[in-house]
């Protein structure tokens, strides 16, 4: 079967709210983000606010594919301008040879950053192309299951309704593990180290010692301060330390990993096809891989570092994966990934899970935990007048 046609547009997606927030909104500046040392340049300046992508692959005999990613323009022009005519007409099972080409032919303007994400949204359709053609989940090609379900954990990137607040309702959701984000950069110093413990400290104290505490700082730290803080926080038993510093500071990382030997360090939404998890991997700079498969490169970079994590000994989880079906497929098949996220603030106080859910056809989280459809490809319930009815001009 051939591929007849590739194509990317720009759309925006809301989730299908219905049910009002049961707290009020609160003031809040966000969490912690790079940008913290130039407070003139607020979020909503400094952040590009593209618009989402998404990619049909369609075949020779009207089946279509769906893949999506960020960063709207930019990235469309590139899958439209030059992975589509790259890939036409070329061999509609062939995903790994597709991620290949894509890869080595951007390699002249950098596989990774924009290029990695316009791989992952045409990666993602191709897989979900080839299980519709086959008649199967995607979790099946890659594997089958290797377990009954996934376990998931919340994580609180919408301030807006308060953390305790959240908090309480990701417990009352059925989560057992809670994910929890730094408000400082190292420009706070000392008081940034404490507010830090306070929220650690706190985050403990509410959910009581047998759910997990993961701590985010959002690629805001430097080495000093992200030491400080691991220590700091060590006596409230966090599963993690995540994205601690800028992800090509890959020194930085070496320096950490030999300041904080006892801690257990994550890192990866922001590293972009297979280099600096190799590394990573290979030197031991973190304990836990976490590619995004909407931005590193798609399934099939996705099964690639889970297959890096296992031959190390280390763990992987799919950035946000239980946002999304494909990233539930994958968890599912792979050995290494033992617990996945749901993130993009999961859901307000009070609000359903199943409310929140931007692509239909996506299983909602039930009692902490998920399970991919058996439908065919990725299971998703949309056509390409679905994605019409949502276009942005960027």
């Amino acid at each position: 079967m051939r591929i007849r046609d590739i194509r990317a547009a720009t759309i925006r997606l809301e989730p299908p709210m219905r049910t009002t927030p049961r707290v009020p909104r609160q003031p809040t500046p966000g969490f912690a983000s790079p940008m913290l040392r130039y407070p003139d340049y607020p979020r909503a300046r400094w952040n590009a606010g593209w618009s989402r992508v998404a990619v049909t692959v369609t075949a020779e005999d009207g089946t279509t594919g769906f893949g999506f990613t960020n960063h709207g323009a930019p990235v469309r022009e590139i899958v439209n301008g030059h992975f589509a005519p790259l890939l036409a007409d070329s061999d509609a099972m062939a995903t790994e040879m597709h991620w290949d080409a894509m890869r080595r032919a951007s390699a002249p303007y950098g596989s990774a950053g924009l290029a990695s994400y316009a791989m992952s949204a045409v990666d993602i359709a191709l897989w979900d192309l080839k299980g519709k053609l086959l008649k199967r989940p995607v979790y099946e090609l890659l594997g089958g299951p290797q377990k009954s379900a996934i376990e998931c954990y919340a994580s609180n990137t919408d301030l807006q309704w308060g953390t305790p607040e959240s908090i309480a309702w990701f417990l009352e959701l059925g989560f057992r593990a809670v994910k929890v984000f730094l408000r400082d950069g190292p420009e706070a110093g000392i008081s940034g180290v404490r507010r830090a413990e306070e929220l650690v400290a706190s985050t403990r104290e509410q959910v009581g010692p047998d759910v997990e505490v993961m701590v985010d700082a959002w690629i805001s730290l430097n080495v000093e301060q992200a030491v400080r803080i691991g220590e700091a926080i060590r006596p409230y038993r966090p599963k993690w330390l995540e994205d601690y510093l800028l992800p090509e500071d890959m020194q930085g990382y070496r320096r950490v990993r030999e300041r904080l030997p006892g801690a257990v360090l994550a890192s990866g939404e922001h590293w972009y096809t297979l280099q600096p998890f190799a590394e990573a991997a290979a030197h031991g700079l973190v304990d836990i891989l976490q590619p995004d498969l909407a931005w590193c490169g798609g399934i099939t970079a996705g099964q690639k570092v889970a297959h890096l994590a296992e031959a190390h000994g280390l763990t992987m989880i799919v950035h946000g994966g239980m946002n999304y079906p494909w990233g539930q497929h994958l968890s599912l098949a792979m050995p290494a990934i033992i617990m996945g996220e749901r993130s993009e603030g999961v859901s307000p106080p009070g609000v359903p899970l199943e409310e929140m859910t931007l692509l239909p056809g996506t299983p909602a989280i039930v009692g902490g935990k998920v399970r991919p459809t058996d439908a065919p490809g990725l299971g998703l319930e949309i056509d390409i007048a679905w994605l019409e009815a949502r276009a942005t001009p960027s």
